[in-house]
């Protein structure tokens, strides 16, 4: 075999070999696993036969590979002839050889292609010398300049990352933990804190190799990896593709292995290209581990430890070091420009320590402008070195189109406020989801948050844990930092007020902008996006405007009366109406009337208003799709429509909600009428006792969500006629004793969630339902279990997860939420 090998080509031998495997049948699957092997290496051997004489290769080269195949030949050749423990030890054998193919598969004979590859190339580049020599013996050859890697210094240690540092520490520390990330908005301190661990006394005497590189949002493997090289000692080398690159990062991580502990450091990684470019750092040496920085939440590499801005004493405190006090200040009034500054900055490091250094050895005078320029419309991003802005952008700029536009949209709403994330996917349902059903279309908005809150410029927040079928997110809400609302909003910036696709109107203190003032014409505003902001003082009759192309409004008011603007009844493409009170008081709308003429308005929602349902009847809106009530007052409810053709006025009416309605106590007779109704969600509405009997009209009905409504304890018999009905929510309903026994008519009925719901038992006819889901409380789950089960084999009972230890616990935080949401 020896001579055999000697005297012909590599790969000839190889097939012949791999032939003689595949005749022995009495001793699969390991022939053939032998067999695989030695098929992928073919291919290698035929690039070494064919490059034999081009690059002067010597085949003595080969000797392990060689030793290996005689090995293989000796083995298979003696198999068929041995039985018993001979045959056992054979089997052995065979398996090492195998693995020993596998290696010169995977690493050895690529390694010898990538080196003669370099060396067909010296002629024109010598500076591979050192690589070639590394890749023969790994030895250490002549230092060249060696900090390309390290740790930044740390100059001082950082204010407020103490606690970050303790469980970053903690994480990075666990055995269990080997790739971990960093995430935070720009400018929270990511690499500030990770520098700091880095230089942390526990962790330099745990990892004796720490590599510092910054990646930023266009990676480059090639250019790492030579830093990496240079940093180790070797000359500079360029490489032919990200595979040569990341077969030598390889290496140099693997002359560690089994020696001392690694810790690989990659800052500022974005997620555009992550994925493939996080692949090619190794996750399977034992002593590496890899600490990844970015700005976005979503690579999926590992632990996400999500940094948050500063809390308040230290971002005073980081202040305090970066601006010198005022000459002349007194305490006081040195503590009060301390808190307004504190104001803008929103615990971001970066924004502390540039306005901070702007402010060092100024004036009380200037303390002072720089505060009274904000509250005339300035902002942090107005700071002369464009610091902020340039480090913010970059965030923005990364986003696809779609997600810019929505990224955009979030500056027309109030800063420091949770919005209902369900109001935005409302809006942009409308907006971004021509050409697609409703059902897709709220999916699709819904995505749009959760990427902008992966991308760290938005958080979407659950009011708690409590889950929710059916993609019901009335319960989640957006907040948004005011740095990155005051980003949005100066990147609608780039056009003029009139022209401006988004248009945010403030009136303070009755002052009207004076772009809007014109005795003789209506001022035309060109906005798709209107948003009006008014405080608790507002009183001023309103001024004339032409809004043509206005799609979406939002009207956020502060007082208790408010007479809607007239000028609204001429928005004729207007398709969403949000009016939110921001007051801690129910708020009076007056002049509704200029609603009625709408052609297109689809959804309209109200926040804390006191309305009756009578005066949403008489507007008549044909085309609306779904009204929204929060926090509504809607005093005794009027069941006499006043002759009112309900099927007409609310003849497209397919979605209805109403969320902590405290007062609602009945729902009108009328709903009952609005016959193309297919989600009614009344939900935390803790006074609602009885439903219409009327309600079995609504044939079209697909879900009804009656979650939280405590004083609720069954439903009217003619429920039985909802043919369509799929799904039913009464979680939490806690006075609830029983469900119909007529609930097994509803043969579409496919999922039941009564979580919470201990008292209540399912009727014996629920087993005339095919494949029905419930949800419930975990005693109701054995009883299910005990009872229904057995007799019916396509029920599924599910049992919920953990979320309040006890009914109490449940209305002591929901009456909270509802008590703090008032305010």
């Amino acid at each position: 075999m020896a001579e055999m090998i000697g005297g012909a080509l590599v790969s000839e031998v190889l097939r012949k070999l791999i032939k003689e495997a595949k005749k022995f049948k009495n001793f699969k699957p390991l022939s053939e696993e032998l067999a695989s092997t030695m098929e992928r290496l073919v291919p290698l051997t035929e690039t070494i036969d064919s490059l034999q004489n081009k690059l002067n290769l010597d085949v003595g080269e080969l000797k392990g590979l060689k030793e290996t195949i005689e090995r293989a030949e000796i083995a298979v050749g003696e198999y068929r002839d041995i039985s018993g423990l001979r045959r056992f030890k054979r089997t052995r054998e065979i398996e090492q050889v195998n693995k020993d193919m596998q290696k010169y598969c995977q690493i050895d004979v690529q390694l010898l292609l990538l080196r003669n590859q370099l060396q067909s190339t010296e002629a024109n580049n010598n500076n591979f010398q050192t690589v070639f020599k590394k890749l023969d013996r790994l030895s250490a050859p002549s230092p060249v300049f060696r900090q390309l890697c390290s740790v930044p210094v740390l100059e001082k240690v950082p204010i407020g990352f103490d606690f970050p540092l303790m469980e970053l520490k903690k994480k990075l520390l666990d055995a269990a933990v080997v790739r971990l990330v960093v995430s935070a908005p720009a400018g929270c301190g990511k690499t500030t804190l990770v520098t700091h661990l880095c230089h942390d006394h526990d962790i330099k005497r745990k990892f004796k190799h720490i590599f510092f590189t910054v990646v930023s949002s266009t990676p480059n493997l090639r250019l790492i990896v030579q830093h990496l090289l240079q940093h180790k000692g070797y000359e500079t080398v360029t490489f032919d593709n990200d595979t040569q690159a990341g077969n030598v990062l390889r290496i140099l991580l693997e002359e560690h292995k089994g020696d001392e502990d690694i810790l690989l450091v990659l800052d500022d990684v974005w997620s555009s290209g992550a994925e493939s470019f996080l692949e090619n750092f190794p996750t399977d040496i034992p002593n590496l581990k890899i600490l990844v920085t970015s700005r976005f939440d979503s690579l999926g590499f590992g632990y996400n430890y999500k940094l948050k801005p500063l809390e308040k004493e230290d971002a005073k405190a980081l202040l305090i070091q970066c601006a010198s006090p005022p000459d002349h200040a007194s305490d006081a009034e040195y503590e009060h420009l301390l808190q307004k500054i504190l104001e803008r900055c929103h615990g971001f490091p970066l924004l502390i320590k540039v306005i901070g250094a702007s402010l060092k050895n100024k004036s009380v005078t200037q303390w002072k402008g720089q505060i009274i320029s904000w509250s005339r419309g300035g902002t942090v991003l107005d700071n002369p070195s464009r610091v902020v802005i340039d480090r913010l952008k970059p965030s923005f700029d990364a986003l696809d189109s779609d997600l810019k536009q929505c990224f955009l949209d979030m500056g027309l709403f109030p800063e420091d406020q949770k919005i209902s994330a369900w109001m935005i996917a409302d809006i942009w349902a409308e907006l971004y989801g021509n050409g697609i059903t409703d059902k897709e279309q709220f999916i699709l908005s819904m995505k749009y948050l959760e990427d902008l809150a992966s991308h760290n410029l938005l958080d979407l927040l659950p009011l708690w844990e409590k889950e929710h079928e059916d993609g019901f997110y009335n319960e989640y809400f957006v907040t948004q930092h005011d740095i990155l609302r005051e980003l949005a909003i100066r990147q609608n910036e780039s056009e003029g007020i009139l022209e401006r696709k988004r248009l945010t109107l403030e009136i303070r203190n009755n002052r009207f902008p004076d772009w809007c003032l014109n005795p003789i014409h209506p001022v035309v505003v060109n906005a798709s996006l209107l948003s009006i902001f008014t405080d608790n003082a507002f009183s001023s009759p309103w001024f004339e405007m032409d809004c043509p192309n206005v799609e979406a409004l939002l009207l956020n008011i502060s007082s208790s009366n408010y007479a809607l603007p007239s000028f609204i009844s001429t928005m004729k493409k207007l398709r969403v109406v949000i009016i939110r009170n921001h007051s801690p008081y129910l708020a009076k709308l007056t002049n509704l009337s200029c609603l009625s003429s709408l052609p297109k308005l689809k959804r309209f929602r109200l926040e804390k208003v006191s309305v009756t349902f009578l005066d949403i009847l008489q507007l008549q809106l044909c085309s609306l799709k779904k009204l929204s009530l929060f926090m509504c007052h809607f005093g005794e409810v009027c069941h006499d429509t006043n002759e009112i053709d309900v099927s007409k006025a609310l003849s497209s009416l397919q979605e209805m909600d109403l969320d902590f309605c405290l007062d609602l106590r009945e729902l009108p007779n009328w709903i009952s009428e609005a016959v193309s109704l297919e989600k009614l969600s009344i939900t935390n509405c803790f006074w609602l006792s009885i439903l219409p009997e009327a309600i079995g009209s609504l044939s079209k009905l697909e879900v009804l969500r009656l979650c939280g409504c405590c004083s609720l304890s069954e439903l009217p018999e003619t429920t039985a006629r909802l043919s369509n009905l799929q799904f039913l929510d009464i979680s939490y309903c806690l006075g609830w004793r029983k469900l119909s026994p007529k609930i097994g008519r509803l043969k579409k009925l496919k999922k039941i969630s009564m979580q919470r719901c201990s008292k209540c038992e399912l009727p014996d006819s629920v087993r005339n339902l095919k494949n029905l889901e419930v949800k419930c409380y975990r005693g109701t789950e054995l009883d299910l279990r005990e009872g229904l089960k057995p007799k019916r084999k396509n029920l599924k009972v599910q049992r919920e997860k953990h979320c309040f230890s006890s009914d109490m616990e449940y209305l002591i935080v929901v009456w909270n939420l509802a008590c703090c949401l008032s305010q």
